[in-house]
């Protein structure tokens, strides 16, 4: 069987895709079953086209539900944390920008009382 294309798999429904995925998955171990009774070698790569092929439709099932799951999470405060963003570990850390422009009560009285100067120098 020839490499399935991604695109057509994406248009397919959850039903369809798990009925391609089958019918992957059982001529795969008619392939692996040839194999051990000794067939030709051209099976050889065609097994590695089907794996391939099934791995398509299981990333393509996948991707779909995950995709479902991240609108029922769409404007929610929180977000299961296999959805969220991965960044780095500092920058998950890191203050958000709220945070960051936040100042204490003593900054502010600072800043108030004591502004920045500025002189016209006369060139």
């Amino acid at each position: 069987m020839a490499k399935v294309k991604v695109a057509n798999l994406r248009e397919k429904s959850q039903a369809e895709l798990t009925q391609t995925l089958d019918t992957y998955k059982r001529e795969l171990m008619d392939l692996k079953v040839q194999q051990v009774a000794g067939a030709a070698a051209a099976k050889s790569s065609k097994i590695r086209d089907v794996r391939r092929n099934v791995a398509r439709v299981l990333t393509v099932l996948t991707q779909q539900a995950r995709s479902d799951v991240r609108g029922q999470y769409a404007g929610k405060k929180y977000i299961p944390k296999d959805l969220r963003a991965k960044k780095t570990r500092a920058l998950r850390r890191a203050l958000t920008k709220s945070e960051l422009s936040r100042k204490t009560l003593r900054q502010q009285k600072k800043e108030d009382n004591f502004p920045i100067r500025e002189f016209a120098i006369k060139a």
